[in-house]
Formats: C-alpha cells, sequence, structure tokens
C-alpha cells in the first residue's frame, strides 16, 4: 500500500514538483502575511493618540517639575487634539513616579516630565528602580534653567559674601534645603559647602514647594532652587535672591550676579526638564511627541510663560536629548564625587 505523497520520502516527480508548488504557495502565503502586518503597525501609529495622555510629575504640585510639565502639556494636547492629565506622584527623589513610567506599557499614553535627578540618582542612591537610559525612550528636553540661590526675605545679608559671612558666624546648625536627594538643588548646595567650607546640613524634601514653605518660615536658612518655583516668593518680596548658578546672568533677573560674580569661584550648575516615554515605544509615536513638543516650545506664548518662569526653552530632538542626558550624567556624577553627597 502507497504511502500518502505528505508523509512519503518517495514521492513521484509530479508529486515533487505539486509539493514544491504547495511550499511556495505557503511562503508566499507567509510572506505576504508579514508584509501586510507592517502597514496594520504604521496605521496604528499615524491615528495616534487616539485618546487622553497621562503626563506622571514625580513631585508634588506646586515645584517646579510640576510647572514645566503642566505648560508643555496644555500645548501638546492643543497640538495633538487630545487632552493631557497630569499625575503628580511624589516621592523617593523622583523614583516612584519614574518606576511607574518604566513599568507602564509602551504605548504611548503614560509619559514622565521629569528633571536632571532623572541621570543623578544612580551616582547618589545604591539602588534606583530602573535605569535612566535603558528603561526610557527620551522625547525632549523641555526646558533649562538656572538655579537661585534664595533666603529668607527678613535674613540679615544683601549679598552671597555677607550669607557667607553670617552663616560662618552662627552658632546654631545651618541647614539647607533641597527638593529632594540627588536634585541638581541638592548638589549645588554640596558644591556651595565645598566652595566656602561653610558646615551645612542638607534637609531634603518632596520637592521644592514644601522645601520653600519652610524655607520662609525660618527652620532652614537657604536653598538653591529652580527659578520656575521659587520666581513668585521673588517677586513678592518672600525670598531675597542673591545669584543665579549658571555662567550667565538670567534675563529673569538681570541684577542678580552670577555665583562667580558673587565670588563664589568654580561654581557653575543648571537644572533641565525633559520628558520621556517607557522603553520600546514606537518610534514613530516618539516622533509624533517630541515633533508636538518642539511645535509647542517655538509658540511664543509659551516661550513666554518659561521666560517668566525664568526657564529657556529648548526643543531638542531624541537623540541629541539622549546625548545630551549622558553628559550630563558624567558632569553631575563628579560633583558627586567630589562632595561624597548620598542619600540622606
Amino acid at each position: 500500500m502507497k504511502q500518502p505523497f505528505p508523509n512519503s520520502g518517495t514521492a513521484p516527480h509530479g508529486g515533487r514538483r505539486a509539493a514544491l508548488r504547495t511550499l511556495a504557495s505557503v511562503a508566499c502565503m507567509a510572506a505576504m502575511g508579514a508584509t501586510a502586518l507592517v502597514p496594520a503597525v504604521a496605521h496604528s501609529a499615524t491615528d495616534y493618540p487616539k485618546g487622553p495622555i497621562r503626563l506622571v510629575v514625580p513631585y508634588p504640585p506646586g515645584g517646579p517639575t510640576d510647572l514645566v510639565g503642566r505648560v508643555v502639556a496644555v500645548a501638546m494636547g492643543d497640538i495633538l487634539k487630545q487632552s493631557f492629565f497630569v499625575d503628580n506622584k511624589p516621592g523617593a527623589s523622583g523614583m516612584v513616579g519614574g518606576a511607574m513610567v518604566a513599568k507602564a506599557p509602551a504605548d504611548g499614553y503614560t509619559l514622565l516630565s521629569n528633571a536632571s535627578l532623572h541621570v543623578i540618582n544612580p551616582a547618589v542612591y545604591e539602588k534606583v528602580p530602573y535605569d535612566a537610559f535603558n528603561d526610557f525612550a527620551p522625547i525632549t528636553q523641555i526646558v533649562d534653567v538656572p538655579l537661585v540661590l534664595v533666603v529668607k526675605s527678613d535674613l540679615p545679608v544683601s549679598n552671597v559674601q555677607e550669607l557667607i559671612a553670617y552663616l560662618k558666624q552662627s552658632k546654631a546648625a545651618v541647614n539647607f534645603a533641597s527638593a529632594g536627594n540627588a536634585s541638581s538643588q541638592h548638589l549645588s548646595g554640596e558644591l556651595f559647602k565645598i566652595r566656602t567650607g561653610i558646615a551645612m546640613q542638607h534637609v531634603p524634601y518632596k520637592g521644592s514647594s514644601p522645601a520653600l514653605t519652610d524655607l520662609m518660615g525660618g527652620q532652614v536658612q537657604l536653598m538653591f532652587d529652580s527659578m520656575p518655583s521659587a520666581m513668585p516668593f521673588i517677586a513678592s518680596g518672600k525670598l531675597k535672591a542673591l545669584a543665579v548658578t549658571t555662567r550667565k546672568r538670567s534675563r529673569s533677573l538681570p541684577q542678580t550676579p552670577t555665583m562667580q560674580e558673587a565670588g563664589v569661584t568654580g561654581f557653575e550648575t543648571s537644572t533641565w526638564y525633559g520628558l520621556w516615554a517607557p522603553k520600546n515605544t514606537p518610534a514613530d509615536v516618539v516622533g509624533i511627541l517630541a515633533k508636538a513638543a518642539q511645535e509647542a516650545l517655538r509658540k511664543p506664548e509659551i516661550a513666554a510663560q518659561y521666560h517668566r518662569m525664568g526657564a529657556e526653552p529648548v526643543g531638542s530632538s531624541p537623540q541629541e536629548f539622549e546625548a545630551y542626558m549622558k553628559s550630563e550624567e558624567k558632569k553631575w556624577a563628579e560633583i558627586v564625587r567630589l562632595s561624597g553627597a548620598k542619600a540622606d
């Protein structure tokens, strides 16, 4: 009894030809099926976004990360014709919110708005629940922001040198506030200790807003804060701005000297804010988000809002942003090494 051809190793020539035709047909159908999948994926990306987008801000409302994120979110929502809603998830120097986004679906509907501590945390903490580079897809750098050295308005000093003298003569413990461990505010305070020789205790808060409240209440003596959150209190006279930390003066505080001008040499820091999506978010979705952010940051009314905060809009490409992140990681790691700063 002859075996059916599919199980036979001795098929006739006609059977072989039929088999080859069958295999060719199957291969062709497979290829067509694989090809058919490509436009389907592309089509889904071109329809993005189809619903609201969640922007996780890993700090409380009212702080600089929150303020910067909200401005660009509203503008991007108008451009993409979808609403952005801000979800504040403070804690652990931004790592609570960061971890949430790292584990979120990579579909472009959950994003992270964070500050430069995103790349600083690994130098300060022994354990970080995500990798700043390998667990996220960079979208764009939103803004670059000078830090400003602020003190309570009734502190009897009018410049940085008077502050240094006042703190050195103080018999009480000197405390400086920050928006959290590993933040640029924290490390700027550590650099101030190195450059001035003042013994100060770092007091970390869950964001700038509670830190500024305690600064104005006298619980801490000074703070290097990001300008978006400090500017309203400087303008109202509740805080005194003594210096900015960048190489050049800020257009928002043109009368305030740089730290270099104030006599503290070798002092130059700033903070920046960016947008990220979870790793493996489709490149075309990241591209849509980056393009929307760049368009938003070019709008005069958006730039004006950031300028009032003391921030300079950037709007880099995902590739430019990633390269900048790597350079910043190296810079801040060196400051951590020099200061010996660790999470308190």
